[in-house]
């Protein structure tokens, strides 16, 4: 289980798009890396529509930022167009980055259980560290979808 203050695990992937990512590549600057569970649902979508609406104020204060979760390029591409999110979106169809970072976990929904991403952000400061977790059972508190941004911008205290 990953928490504050480690070394947030490198690994690299695509993008939506195909073009090549590697977490490590991002050393030196801050990084918000969110995972959700699953293209064009409610709560996802509320997600990505705080994040994309305060984009400005990531871009302003240099902070990058990266959606994960399973699902093909098809459905992260169509998810990225219909909600005009501006920021990538990463591949990992076969869970490797969300076990990695231990947010690939047993969910229970309408009493059925299965695997799924929990729902997690990972704030990583410039030396590639842990600095805050939202989510999961070390966050300092739950993701609040539709608010996800300002809870962000709170926590670093970002200018606006």
């Amino acid at each position: 289980m990953i928490k504050k203050g480690d070394i947030a695990p490198d690994f690299k992937t695509t993008t939506e798009s195909g073009s090549p990512f590697r977490l490590s590549d991002y050393k030196g600057k801050k990084v918000f890396l969110y995972f959700y569970p699953k293209d064009n649902t409610t709560g996802c979508k509320a997600e990505a529509c705080s994040i994309r609406d305060s984009y400005d104020v990531f871009k302003g204060n240099e902070i990058p930022v990266f959606g994960v979760s399973g699902g093909s390029e098809k459905s992260h591409q169509s998810f990225k167009e219909k909600n005009n999110l501006p920021f990538p979106l990463l591949m990992d169809e076969e869970f490797e980055i969300a076990k990695l970072y231990d947010v690939y976990q047993k969910k229970k929904m309408y009493g059925k259980e299965y695997m799924g991403i929990e729902r997690t952000t990972f704030l990583i400061d410039e030396n590639g560290k842990v600095e805050g977790i939202f989510g999961g059972p070390e966050g300092v508190e739950k993701v609040k979808t539709k608010e996800h941004a300002d809870q962000v911008i709170k926590f670093w205290g970002l200018k606006l």
